[in-house]
């Protein structure tokens, strides 16, 4: 039995140190108002690189990956009903200054599409 608590233990401290460690896509977390301000400063991008106006635009959650910044993969609605998106968002570490870049997106998202590295 205490065998079995050290692995569980062991088990859930790998997995912290994954979610933080450069170059581990980190747990899926619900969106905040952080995530939402970010990803409105890139619409205007998003808007122009996809050719549509997307009168809702709203993240749901989001997942991170820790590099020279932090790239942000979040799922965001875009439309009535079941559109979504998947954005990645760039934020440079805070002495290399600069503002969130938009990188790269998917289309044709559903609700319960997980966020992978794209």
């Amino acid at each position: 039995r205490e065998r079995e608590r050290k692995t569980q233990r062991q088990r859930q401290t790998d997995r912290q140190t994954m979610q933080t460690m450069p170059g581990g896509l980190g747990e899926l977390k619900a969106a905040t108002c952080e995530i939402q301000n970010m990803i409105q400063s890139v619409k205007t991008d998003v808007e122009k690189k996809l050719n549509e106006k997307f009168p809702i635009y709203h993240a749901i959650n989001y997942r991170s990956l820790v590099v020279a910044g932090t790239n942000y993969f979040v799922k965001v609605v875009v439309g009535d009903g079941d559109d979504y998106i998947h954005l990645r968002v760039f934020v440079p570490l805070p002495c290399a200054g600069g503002k969130p870049q938009f990188d790269n997106y998917q289309t044709g998202k559903k609700l319960f599409d997980g966020i992978k590295y794209f």
